[in-house]
């Protein structure tokens, strides 16, 4: 007895309705999201958790700096550019020429901190004092320049720890506390991210740096920072970079192009709303408004 032939239509058809079952499961919708190395942690807790408010939708999250983020939307190969600063002029006229409309939307606060070994005996800092341990020309070079003596510290030489000037932290600190039209003093120790600037100041006696407050450690000390030298110096919190009390507080930024639509304003809609906030909030950010958090 012959067995029978399977039927090659069959075939065909069981092979297309697989591939329609696959092409389903895998339609979801991709925002691309990319900049800010102080945004990105928090952005990545966004994206994890906006796949349980819509599973439809990913949101692939990288880093790399404000400048790449910005430099990304201009050239219309991200969706949402983060930032911790506000765009330049000269960025907003590079889109403009390529047909791009910036949209700004503050999605939070951040104090930057200024870090210290924890062994590092000062109480306060001023921002005049920030300027001249950074800025170019600066005067103060030692931690006896500005009557401190720090255990273990060679000479007394300061180690300056910075980022790198793709950095939206490193433009932020050089307009706050430098100036417009002072740059970085020489011999800066300029780190990729974050957290390698406070993994170099917890290991560094001599060193000081600066980054947001949400890379804070129990490892490493965090100055008190005053306006003024002699006047109150405020610690840099979520409730200080909230009402902007403390001197460094600055907003957090993301960068759209023209007014979002469909499902990029529905993902921005979320991450303003009090769910999205309270995991910013969480994250050691401050909230563009006062939120409940369980």
């Amino acid at each position: 007895m012959q067995k029978a032939k399977p039927d090659w239509r069959v075939a065909v058809v069981l092979a297309a309705i697989a591939v329609l079952f696959y092409q389903q499961a895998n339609a979801r919708d991709l925002i691309q999201n990319k900049g800010s190395d102080t945004l990105v942690n928090v952005a990545q807790a966004w994206a994890e958790n906006y796949q349980k408010v819509n599973s439809d939708v990913a949101v692939a999250v990288t880093g790399g700096g404000s400048g790449t983020g910005i430099a990304a939307m201009i050239n219309g190969t991200v969706d949402i550019a983060n930032a911790s600063r506000a765009m330049k002029k000269k960025e907003l006229d590079l889109a403009k020429s390529k047909g791009q409309n910036p949209i700004e939307h503050i999605v939070g606060y951040d104090a930057l901190a200024v870090f210290l070994h924890e062994s590092n005996p000062a109480k306060s800092i001023s921002i005049a004092q920030l300027a001249e341990i950074y800025g170019e020309d600066g005067k103060t070079e030692k931690w006896t320049d500005i009557g401190l003596e720090v255990p273990k510290c060679k000479g007394q030489e300061m180690v300056l720890v910075s980022r790198q000037n793709n950095s939206g932290t490193y433009a932020y600190f050089r307009k706050a506390v430098l100036g417009k039209r002072r740059d970085y003093k020489m011999g800066t120790r300029d780190m990729h991210g974050s957290k390698d600037v406070v993994d170099l100041v917890e290991k560094t006696p001599c060193a000081i740096g600066y980054s947001g407050l949400a890379y804070a450690t129990d490892h490493i000390k965090m100055a008190c920072v005053s306006k003024e030298e002699g006047k109150p110096c405020v610690m840099p919190s979520v409730a200080t970079a909230s009402d902007g009390t403390y001197p460094i507080a600055r907003p957090l930024f993301m960068y759209t192009n023209g007014e979002p639509k469909g499902q990029i304003k529905a993902y921005l809609d979320w991450i303003l709303s009090d769910e999205g906030q309270c995991i910013i909030f969480k994250k050691g950010y401050a909230p563009v408004r006062a939120v409940k958090c369980g």
